[in-house]
């Protein structure tokens, strides 16, 4: 399963990455529900949520199988797969901005797919997993072709992936890739958790304040990713630029993001990297978790129903922060809710799956 890792294509330039159209259109009227979710009552407020849930939660440990997956462009990602586990349906786990398998809710959700037959498989985009890239691009919230490429070499392995859930991110790139994809997007069932379906919008909300705390969080990880990238590959146009002056995430995707990527610009980059304007082509079965009161996403990019397909299924919190939605009665015995919505979810669309 583990391969070598050899890479023989030739590294190519990251404006290849962008391959979709600039227009999507509208189609369909999906469901917006009120999510059965109850907040803890300790956890009082959007940032409690976010902030319990990403530093107070134990990670689970798990003996995890790496993999690497050969793309186009001559560079790789990285599968981390959950060791020991039968021969269920697999599932893809895409991780947030800077995130791995080692992240929180990206371990326990893996744990409890395992636990329940399931084959989890947390996909690493470029530079985040255990080796750095060796090719010019980073990662960015629209590079559907490592998905599409990523889902092409499990199905040629007889491994085919029969759902994804996608965190944040790693949710706008899955929603992204199941409406560029249609009914060829190779999945049977997604999940995506706390999505920034509009890119230019949450990169206003995160300014606006507490939410700075995450913002600068983010970007000192995010300054460390190019620096170690730096350190073994050059990035075209992006080492004279002065990292640790870039002091909000649109000045990162302004400086790093979009010229690297090929993007006319930020908001370029932006317009044609959000997921929003292609939820109405889904149609892959889809639940899309999230909360009203999200530090990261303002209300007003939170999609209508009539800009979600048919297959898709909203389901609003009015609480829960980001990627948080932690209940339980007590701050000794918390529940991660997420994990119990998204594992009923895929045991009844995946039934008979193999």
């Amino acid at each position: 399963m583990v391969s070598s890792g050899r890479v023989e294509t030739p590294i190519q330039s990251c404006p290849g990455t962008i391959q979709e159209p600039r227009s999507p259109s509208r189609q369909g009227r999906g469901i917006v529900a009120a999510a059965g979710f109850r907040p803890a009552w300790w956890l009082p407020g959007p940032h409690l949520q976010t902030l319990w849930a990403a530093l107070a939660r134990p990670r689970p440990r798990l003996p995890l199988r790496w993999e690497t997956v050969p793309l186009p462009d001559g560079d790789f990602l990285e599968l981390a797969w959950v060791a020991g586990v039968g021969t269920g349906p697999v599932v893809l786990v895409l991780h947030g901005l800077e995130g791995s398998a080692r992240s929180p809710y990206a371990a326990g959700l893996a744990a409890r797919l395992a636990a329940a037959g399931l084959r989890p498989a947390v996909m690493h985009l470029r530079g985040c997993g255990r080796r750095p890239n060796r090719g010019p691009c980073l990662y960015h919230s629209g590079m559907t072709g490592d998905l599409r490429a990523v889902l092409a070499r499990l199905a040629a392995t007889g491994r085919p992936a029969a759902a994804a859930v996608g965190y944040s991110l790693g949710g706008n790139l899955l929603l992204k890739h199941l409406g560029e994809a249609g009914a060829a997007a190779g999945l049977h069932a997604a999940v995506a958790v706390s999505v920034p379906f509009e890119l230019a919008a949450c990169a206003r909300r995160i300014r606006v304040g507490f939410s700075r705390v995450y913002e600068r969080a983010l970007l000192r990880h995010m300054r460390r990713s190019v620096r170690r990238r730096l350190a073994c590959v050059p990035l075209p146009g992006i080492g004279a630029v002065r990292l640790r002056g870039l002091a909000s995430l649109r000045a990162f995707d302004a400086a790093v993001t979009a010229p690297l990527h090929g993007f006319a610009g930020v908001d370029d980059y932006y317009a044609r990297a959000s997921c929003r304007p292609w939820l109405g082509r889904i149609r892959v079965p889809t639940l899309i978790l999230h909360a009203a009161d999200d530090p990261f996403v303002p209300p007003e990019a939170i999609p209508a129903p009539d800009e979600l397909a048919p297959a898709v299924r909203l389901e609003l919190a009015h609480r829960g922060g980001h990627v948080g939605f932690v209940a339980g009665a007590s701050p000794l015995r918390p529940r991660w809710w997420l994990e119990g919505r998204i594992l009923d979810f895929l045991l009844e669309r995946l039934a008979g799956s193999s």
